[in-house]
């Protein structure tokens, strides 16, 4: 049988990090064996619905270049693609389930529900359920006789279905990762499966819809392990054992300290994305900020994430998506948790930043360019590229680093300047500006033979002068060799810099 993956979100908010790596994960299965990667859009709990958030996750993959075969953009052999479009599917699967005895209609109120938690709750029993020890006391078709649930359901009165889960059972699978893992079904409360605006809850909706989609492995994080046995009951129930795809549990993304699953919160708390891309809550006008906007390149990211969890046994980190499909083994991505390090996310970037030709940098940089000023030529560009790259870490970095070959620098350092200024050092800027008025070949090899010249003939250290030049140039003390600069700059702006800055000591 053909390998079948799938990704199944639900549109309604901002992509972690953890769910681009679950795709990633999908994909190099899929691809390694030749099969299809299905993105299936789980929008059922429409409560929780947000309007963009699917064509965010669809932008946030094609970012990524993890394109999959079948989805609600492209269509495909199991389509529709959206479980809010599936609606009519689930009904009768539920339906199936109470006619078998495997699950029954529920007819409580919010309030009922309230009452059965306050009442129950104790010392020992903080959080009450339905379930086993509950269900023959409240108003379900368990307790009700058939003609009463019958007209109880005639007249429209709300409901919903819930499993009915067996006692004193054990439910077991063998997960890709973790090896064998049992549940006791006496700790397991009674789910709802259908809910009463008639859509389903994600645990009838995902065994249906990977039964009918053909699905044969489903990766999803560690936290949908306590669902397993619902899960692995409903396959039962249908009477789709046969079928169930093969399960891989991912560990979660930790927190830098290792101490809890990477959130939000977090990233915002130590200044770091959590999101693959922007992401613009139309509801509270909030804006998240994410990996590419902060000048990651993706396959960076990519790199970065399959090895947060995995390993190819070997030293190698950097590697290729075609490398990582020829090498990715769902049998070595680890049971524990994987702490993120935002420094080793950096390192990756820096590495591809450094492994691009410039030319292929080029069109990579100029939007980070382009937010600061207008009207950067590509051939200018291309040359600060040239000059700057090795400093870069991320793509934001070409502005932060080179901002100054775009622009006429605040004088930040001036007060260095003054500290160590004499009437010597005037002399000889003053000189220099003359010198370099008469300079016809502007290029940084005869611009330095022309500073260094002069030096000897006023018996100045180089030392000396040089680091005054640079904050003259560039504002600052840092940025590559000072004379590249005042070539890029051009003849007219380096004397201008000088210039004011001597006006202003």
């Amino acid at each position: 049988m053909s390998v079948r993956v799938r990704f199944a979100p639900s549109p309604t908010g901002g992509l972690h990090l953890g769910g681009v790596r679950t795709v990633l994960y999908n994909y190099l299965f899929a691809r390694q064996h030749g099969g299809d990667f299905i993105l299936r859009v789980e929008d059922t709990d429409q409560s929780r619905y947000v309007p963009g958030a699917e064509e965010y996750i669809v932008n946030c993959l094609q970012w990524c270049g993890l394109i999959p075969e079948e989805s609600p953009q492209k269509g495909g052999p199991y389509a529709p693609y959206r479980q809010s479009e599936r609606k009519h599917l689930y009904k009768e699967y539920a339906e199936k389930l109470v006619k078998d005895g495997y699950a029954y209609y529920a007819f409580d109120t919010p309030l009922e529900l309230e009452n059965m938690r306050t009442q129950l709750h104790s010392n020992t029993n903080t959080n009450p359920q339905y379930d086993r020890t509950t269900r023959m006391k409240m108003r379900n078709s368990l307790t009700l006789i058939k003609e009463e649930t019958d007209s109880l359901i005639s007249k429209g009165e709300p409901y919903v279905v819930r499993i009915k889960m067996p006692e004193n059972e054990t439910v077991s699978f063998t997960d890709m990762i973790r090896g064998h893992i049992h549940f006791d079904t006496n700790l397991v409360d009674d789910k709802v499966l259908l809910k009463a605006d008639g859509m389903p809850t994600y645990h009838l909706a995902v065994v249906v819809d990977d039964y009918l989609m053909k699905i044969t492995h489903a990766f999803r994080g560690e936290e949908w392990l306590p669902s397993a046995p619902v899960h692995i009951l409903l396959w039962q129930y249908l009477g789709w054992a046969k079928h169930m795809p093969q399960w891989a549990h991912l560990p979660l993304i930790l927190k830098p300290d290792g101490h809890g699953k990477l959130s939000k919160r977090d990233g915002d708390r130590l200044g770091f994305p959590v999101f693959a891309m922007n992401w613009a809550d139309p509801r509270t006008g909030e804006t998240t900020g994410g990996f590419r906007e902060m000048g990651f390149l993706p396959e960076a990211f990519v790199n970065m994430l399959a090895l947060l969890g995995w390993n190819d046994g070997t030293e190698q980190e950097i590697f290729s998506l075609e490398e990582l499909v020829k090498k990715f083994s769902i049998e070595r991505v680890h049971k524990g948790g994987a702490k993120f390090d935002f420094e080793k996310a950096k390192w990756f970037n820096h590495q591809y930043i450094q492994q691009k030709n410039d030319a292929e940098l080029l069109p990579l940089v100029k939007p980070f360019i382009q937010t600061h000023v207008n009207n950067v030529s590509d051939p200018y560009l291309l040359r600060v590229i040239i000059l700057i790259k090795d400093r870069c870490t991320l793509l934001t970095d070409f502005w932060q680093q080179g901002h100054f070959l775009f622009e006429t620098p605040e004088l930040k350092a001036l007060q260095s300047i003054r500290e160590k200024w004499n009437e010597q050092k005037k002399q000889f800027f003053l000189a220099w500006l003359q010198s370099l008025s008469s300079t016809t070949e502007w290029n940084h090899t005869n611009i330095e033979n022309n500073f260094n010249q002069l030096l000897q003939q006023q018996g100045l250290k180089k030392g000396d002068i040089l680091s005054t030049l640079r904050i003259m140039l560039v504002g600052g003390k840092y940025g590559p060799g000072v004379f590249h600069i005042a070539e890029l700059i051009g003849k007219t702006e380096t004397i201008s810099r000088i210039s004011n800055t001597l006006s202003l000591i």
